[in-house]
């Protein structure tokens, strides 16, 4: 973990910056879940976090589902239009709370910053 600084983790996942900062990496948070890592903008963090919603708002399939923890019935959209993943709803809900965790640290460390900075 010396190669990055976390930004935010819980149990299923982590979002970071790379230390080492190239022309690829710059200003992009690397989001790392199970077996799948995005390398979003902070915009594309925020559109993700649109599709976790619209995700959770519109699935009632594992409502009344005896697997709901390991059934993988919904498909939530990234914001890389070709892809799309298949979770569970308790994977939602850690994805979820990955993405909204790192959204409100970015804010805090940039608020902060702004407020150094004057």
């Amino acid at each position: 973990m010396k190669d990055i600084n976390a930004i935010y983790y819980n149990e299923f996942g982590i979002a970071f910056h790379w230390k080492k900062e190239t022309k690829k990496y710059r200003s992009k948070i690397q989001v790392v879940f199970r077996d799948t890592g995005f390398l979003f903008t902070k915009n594309e963090l925020i559109r993700f976090a649109e599709h976790i919603k619209n995700t959770m708002n519109s699935n009632s399939v594992c409502s009344c589902c005896t697997q709901k923890d390991s059934c993988r019935a919904m498909l939530l959209e990234t914001p890389v239009p070709q892809v799309s993943l298949a979770v569970s709803a308790k994977e939602l809900t850690a994805i979820n709370d990955l993405i909204e965790g790192t959204i409100f640290q970015l804010n805090v460390d940039n608020f902060l910053s702004d407020i150094c900075n004057n």
